[in-house]
């Protein structure tokens, strides 16, 4: 799939709102109605989560796995845009893999390279700096839980909470998971302004510019946004992204980690906006009469969307930290949920987590397989990333012997050697 080019960003901004209020022109009455309707629901997660409330919600894996969770879960987790799923590893297992992994960047002198680590810049113009997260993406247990039984389960269920056919077309099989390689975080205790803004990844400019990105918020831009429906997978996966290290050219249902160690609320956690319809809100809020005419409320190219309080105010109220996790447990959100890390870890221990998102079977998904495949091959860091390839002669790499036929299916190989 081709990459967005944009030669002259500001004209496109410019082209792209002239565009879209002539398509809408009560753009304005249109926004004042989804400010209103967001408004209310923020107040309302933010009343629930002070009264102690559990806002996000939370799956038992045992649930998952015996296909018995309920429908009320279900809406709720697509009303919110993300869950907790519990125990979907062993916390013994998740306590081994942390320790492999701890052995495995510092028997291979890690610390030492990331001085010389490439910048991805993806984060630059957020309010934050980047949280510890390390370049690396071949760790054997990195392997071994992309490929698991458990983990293809819990993502296998939540690509089903798409509507994976409509507009007369199939958008993806739900049931294959191909493996998107991503990086780890291990987050000392202590550390502090190591978080990171809220933001939205997977698009930002693109998000008013693409043609694709338009048909999948086309209710939106047509002024009737209650039909919008974030599962609704139509045209996601043909959407087209500007090339940059660290922005994600494969279409993820969810994004998401695996917590290897305990952690919650003040240990430099996820944050969530937990409310999935909100990018109708930012879309829109970019086309008002204050925002200049060359400028969407700060978005940036090759770039995190950025949510600010001068722009996006309403929605910080329900800025919530996740609840507590376990090592095992997982937490996932939809890929145009806002997210945050809190940006001082003040508890006792480590905060790590693994990045593991849940992607679905499809040709935009595919094609980055192929991609990708060599680097997983030679140890090189993936395509999507900076380009460091820490890991080209690390020793305990994850290598194709540490993969079952669904692990060699999952990243690009014949299930049989």
């Amino acid at each position: 799939m081709a990459a967005l080019q944009i030669d002259d960003l500001p004209a496109a901004i410019r082209h792209a709102k002239r565009t879209l209020r002539a398509q809408l022109p009560n753009y304005q009455a249109v926004f004042e109605d989804i400010a209103q309707a967001v408004s209310e629901e923020a107040r309302r997660i933010a009343a629930l989560r002070d009264a102690g409330e559990a806002v996000i919600p939370e799956i038992d894996f045992a649930d998952i796995a015996a296909q018995r969770v309920s429908a009320e879960a279900i809406a709720q987790v697509k009303a919110r845009g993300a869950c907790v799923i519990r125990g979907v590893f062993a916390p013994e297992v998740a306590a081994r893999w942390d320790d492999e992994i701890a052995g495995y960047v510092t028997r291979n002198d890690l610390d030492a390279r990331l001085a010389h680590r490439a910048e991805d810049r993806y984060f630059g113009q957020l309010q934050s700096s980047k949280p510890q997260i390390y370049g690396v993406y071949w760790s054997r247990p990195q392997v071994l839980a992309r490929e698991s039984a458990e983990l293809t389960a819990a993502r296998v269920f939540l690509n089903r909470l798409w509507r994976h056919e409509s507009e007369g077309r199939v958008h993806f099989d739900p049931e294959v998971v191909p493996v998107y390689a991503d990086r780890l975080r291990r987050r000392p205790p202590g550390s502090a302004s190591l978080g990171l803004s809220a933001h939205c990844d997977g698009g930002s400019v693109e998000r008013w510019i693409d043609d694709n990105f338009r048909r999948v918020y086309r209710h939106v831009f047509a002024g009737d946004w209650r039909r919008y429906d974030p599962f609704d997978a139509a045209f996601r996966p043909d959407v087209n992204e500007i090339p940059s290290p660290a922005v994600c050219s494969m279409f993820r249902t969810f994004q998401g980690w695996t917590a290897l160690t305990p952690q919650g609320p003040g240990d430099g956690t996820l944050q969530l906006v937990p409310i999935a319809n909100a990018m109708a809100y930012i879309l829109l809020r970019a086309l008002q009469d204050d925002v200049a005419e060359d400028d969407l409320c700060g978005a940036m190219p090759g770039r995190a969307l950025s949510i600010r309080p001068e722009w996006h105010a309403p929605l910080f109220e329900a800025l919530t930290s996740i609840p507590q996790m376990q090592a095992g447990d997982t937490v996932f959100w939809h890929s145009d949920v806002i997210h945050a890390v809190e940006d001082e870890h003040r508890g006792a221990g480590y905060s790590n987590v693994m990045y593991i998102a849940s992607a679905p079977g499809c040709a935009k998904n595919d094609a980055y397989l192929q991609r990708q495949l060599p680097s997983f091959l030679e140890g090189r860091s993936p395509p999507d990333f900076p380009a460091d390839h820490f890991e080209v002669d690390f020793a305990g790499r994850g290598g194709e012997r540490d993969l079952t036929p669904l692990g060699r299916s999952q990243i690009g190989l014949p299930r049989e050697p």
